[in-house]
């Protein structure tokens, strides 16, 4: 099986790419990334994703790589990896580049690190059952809404849920239930699907966007307001939301079912309509 990457304006294989010690990726964690789900080698939201790496690359002020690039890349990494018509993962990252170990920015324009790559992928759970989440303190920066590749608070807690059975964590600050570590998170309270509005604590997830339009689209209520976590304990339905989950109920909250322990009415619409929205493609 290929196994063909994307590395600064080159197809290499795997094996071939070379990452300079130097990199303020390796040294900082100054870079984004995205990941991008292709259905039958077919591209979900992509333009989202284009549009959410060009804003993260202008918050951190890295020049040199045109996001209208990546569909075209995507496309011909497929083909080389004879994914074409397969379920897959892009991945990329973009980091500022090599460059003297100093906590500022170069002085001088670097070439920036662009790394991307697929893979076939089948998701490990299953929606129609449901998932165990657990709660866990938010300790990560407040520019949440820059996909970082500062991940290491995100690591400790998704490890705590991984330790505990469990399949994500979802990181509570200050009372409010804002997001998983890896998913955006929804509630379903008195008939209405709440989940916390777009700020700097929160990632804009391109999956939440589409949850909302389908809320929208099915004249289901939904608001953008803070779910505290007492509200969370008593809500009627919990579910998640991503790239990699989809629309993923939560069945099970730090140890205790969610509403009768079944993925709830309002969530199994969502879901229905999410995987009618994959097939359109």
């Amino acid at each position: 099986m290929p196994d063909t990457v994307y590395f600064n304006g080159a197809y290499l294989e795997r094996e071939q790419v070379r990452i300079s010690p130097d990199d303020r990726g390796f040294l900082f964690a100054d870079g984004i990334y995205e990941v991008v789900r292709f259905y039958g080698g077919r591209p979900f939201e992509l333009g989202a994703h284009v549009r959410r790496m060009r804003d993260g690359l202008a918050a951190l002020r890295i020049e040199g790589v045109d996001p209208d690039s990546i569909p075209g890349i995507g496309a011909e990494l497929l083909a080389r990896n004879d994914l074409e018509s397969s379920d897959a993962i892009l991945y990329l990252q973009v980091t500022r580049g090599a460059a003297p170990r100093v906590h500022h920015f170069p002085d001088s324009q670097v070439e920036p690190t662009l790394f991307v790559t697929v893979r076939a992928f089948t998701p490990s759970v299953d929606p129609s059952e449901g998932v165990g989440v657990i709660t866990a303190p938010d300790h990560r920066w407040t520019r949440c809404d820059i996909k970082s590749v500062s991940l290491l608070p995100n690591c400790m807690a998704a490890q705590d849920a991984h330790e505990r059975g469990a399949y994500e964590a979802v990181l509570v600050r200050d009372g409010v239930a804002l997001e998983g570590t890896r998913s955006s998170f929804f509630a379903v309270i008195d008939g209405e699907v709440r989940t916390a509005p777009n700020s700097n604590y929160i990632l804009p997830g391109v999956t939440r966007a589409v949850a909302l339009e389908l809320c929208e689209d099915a004249e289901i209520p939904f608001a953008e307001r803070p779910v505290l976590v007492d509200e969370m304990l008593r809500a009627d339905e919990l579910f998640l939301a991503g790239t990699t989950t989809e629309i993923m109920p939560i069945v099970e909250l730090d140890g205790s079912p969610v509403g009768s322990g079944k993925p709830g009415a309002i969530t199994s619409v969502l879901a229905d309509r999410f995987r009618t929205r994959i097939e359109s493609l």
